[in-house]
């Protein structure tokens, strides 16, 4: 039964991607729809777009963070996080490895593999990317002068930290990427048409760069049962850096924020401002999206996103499914930008979860514990209970609740030999 399941919800999954790429809705029906979109949120057009560097640090690699319209910031609960909020790493539930494949633009690739791992509140990943463009250069006669490719190569390095986790307060988790970026640009030819060797060589360049940002989570109108907060916010500043041969980084801070009124659905939205840093005032405006993951089934998750940047509206549709450690997300992507017809794209990750490094069996532990002590507690053995309580406090120094309880026995046992003294010495 299992087995068909998710065999149907992957060819469902499938079938969905292919139908919104086939030619049952005419073009003139796509040429019309962007018309009417494009005429509704021109009037949002930025001058100022276009004036920084390494522009591929904004574009995901793919998985959810892309498919949930980049509204993630207050998400970050898988391998997508290392673009959007480096503090997602000490949070994660488990370790995974990660590899994306994203076709972009026309001929345009994305490439990126990721690693990431928690030991306790201290998380890490490393990671890389490479967004590589084909390049021609024809001359007056249409003749082919130079060929090569335009790319962009980044090293991504993460730490992150969760502070004061507790089972109340959800405490706050930091973190932090250090970047290092390579852009490399063909030769071309000079105004006789003749190559110019190491031409290219003189635009290449390298960066510098660091995000930073934080996440916190508590209960916001819960109406079910669960440890997981439901609400969550979040605040990242990415691509802080010197210039780059004297044009300024991608940089951006975003806000986020997640919201799950029911188990299943979680809905986010993000505000982006971009931050031209060697002239604030030619910042570009700001931009926003919102984003929902709806869990289906246990192996079995769709997203859907909406961003809209610079009059420029983009629509995605995400499907993660989950074969034992083996999960996959493929993501649709309807690009309306400057194209007389919508431009559409796809996206692939394919995930290996490797486990949480015992931290469920320790969980399981705990709560036992736990059981057990509030039992001794109740038969009245407070040397017992107390035992109990301080054993899952030793494994998990943030269970609060076992934390007040053994408070509460330490209180109990100290009166009870306050009583046994006084009957001493009625004696």
């Amino acid at each position: 039964m299992y087995k068909k399941a998710l065999l149907k919800a992957i060819f469902l999954t499938l079938g969905v991607f292919f139908l919104s790429n086939s030619d049952i809705q005419s073009q003139e029906f796509f040429s019309s729809a962007y018309e009417l979109i494009y005429n509704i949120f021109s009037v949002s057009s930025d001058p100022n777009e276009g004036m920084t560097v390494f522009l591929s640090t904004l574009i995901p690699m793919g998985g959810t963070a892309e498919s949930m319209g980049l509204a993630y910031t207050a998400v970050a609960n898988d391998s997508s996080f290392l673009e959007i909020n480096p503090s997602g790493s000490a949070i994660l539930k488990n370790t995974e490895f990660s590899l994306f494949h994203n076709n972009w633009i026309a001929d345009t690739r994305i490439e990126g593999i990721l690693f990431t791992q928690r030991f306790g509140s201290l998380g890490y990943a490393i990671g890389g990317k490479w967004l590589y463009i084909p390049f021609t250069e024809r001359n007056d006669f249409g003749e082919r002068a130079a060929t090569g490719y335009y790319s962009e190569a980044i090293g991504i390095a993460n730490i992150a930290y969760h502070f004061w986790p507790g089972y109340y307060f959800y405490g706050i988790a930091i973190g932090a990427n250090f970047k290092i970026a390579y852009r490399s640009i063909p030769d071309y030819t000079d105004e006789n048409g003749l190559l110019v060797k190491g031409s290219g060589l003189g635009q290449s360049a390298v960066a510098i760069m660091a995000d930073v940002g934080l996440i916190s989570k508590f209960n916001f109108l819960k109406p079910y049962s669960s440890r997981d907060k439901n609400f969550s916010i979040g605040l990242t500043v990415r691509n802080i850096g010197p210039p780059v041969l004297d044009e300024p980084l991608a940089t951006v801070a975003s806000l986020g924020i997640a919201y799950s009124f029911l188990r299943p659905l979680t809905l986010s939205m993000d505000i982006f401002q971009p931050i031209n840093l060697l002239e604030f005032t030619r910042s570009e405006k700001f931009y926003g999206g919102i984003g929902a993951s709806l869990q289906i089934a246990d192996f079995w998750k769709m997203q859907a996103g909406f961003l809209l940047k610079s009059g420029n509206p983009r629509i995605s549709l995400g499907a993660t499914v989950t074969i034992e450690s083996l999960i996959i997300n493929i993501n649709y992507t309807l690009d309306l930008t400057t194209q007389i017809t919508p431009l559409n794209r796809m996206s692939i990750e394919v995930k290996f979860n490797l486990g949480d490094n015992g931290r469920k069996a320790i969980s399981d532990q705990v709560d036992k514990l736990y059981i057990l002590g509030l039992e001794a507690y109740a038969a009245g053995d407070f040397e017992l209970a107390k035992k109990y309580w301080e054993e899952a406090l030793k494994l998990n120094p943030y269970f609060d609740p076992a934390r007040e309880s053994l408070a509460m026995v330490k209180a109990a046992i100290e009166v009870q030999k306050k009583v046994l003294e006084i009957q001493t010495l009625g004696e």
